[in-house]
């Protein structure tokens, strides 16, 4: 049987593991990110952190508030999958990235929360998969895995 601690500090492991990956892309691969590049990473953050929460405190508190980032999650990047798939929509340099570079976190922390880039440039595959799939995929996997904590009964 798999213990709540236990899949909510692997849950945590992986979503800041994520946000390694990330700026490995950004800083060692060059691939800017674009604003909802960068609203993916404050959800794998805030899910990353909702995790530990839940494996040190409350676990229902820490899955439901991780289970909300993990949703909001799948809302962007299957956004920005939807800007892939449609060529005529971009998004880039516009209202939401100038918010997004002005809040205190892109200016105290900008080579994590700047965005720069352009949505279509996260085209490019990786390991068979772009960007934003892997993004969709993992916030999939932290959705059902928060989402089976909240609903499972535990023993006791």
């Amino acid at each position: 049987m798999i213990h709540t601690r236990s899949l909510l500090l692997s849950i945590a492991i992986a979503s800041f593991g994520l946000i390694g990956v990330a700026l490995y892309l950004q800083h060692g691969l060059d691939m800017l990110p674009c604003p909802l590049c960068v609203i993916q990473r404050y959800l794998f953050i805030a899910i990353g952190v909702c995790a530990l929460i839940g494996a040190y405190g409350k676990p229902k508190v820490g899955a439901g508030l991780g289970l909300l980032a993990a949703l909001g999650g799948l809302f962007t990047a299957g956004k920005h999958l939807y800007i892939l798939a449609h060529p005529g929509l971009s998004c880039g340099i516009d209202p939401v990235e100038t918010f997004l570079n002005k809040i205190p976190t892109a200016t105290y922390l900008p080579f994590l929360f700047q965005a720069d880039g352009l949505c279509e440039d996260a085209l490019a595959p990786w390991f068979g998969l772009s960007i934003p799939q892997w993004s969709f995929l993992w916030f999939g996997l932290f959705t059902l895995s928060l989402g089976w904590l909240l609903i499972r009964r535990t023993r006791r």
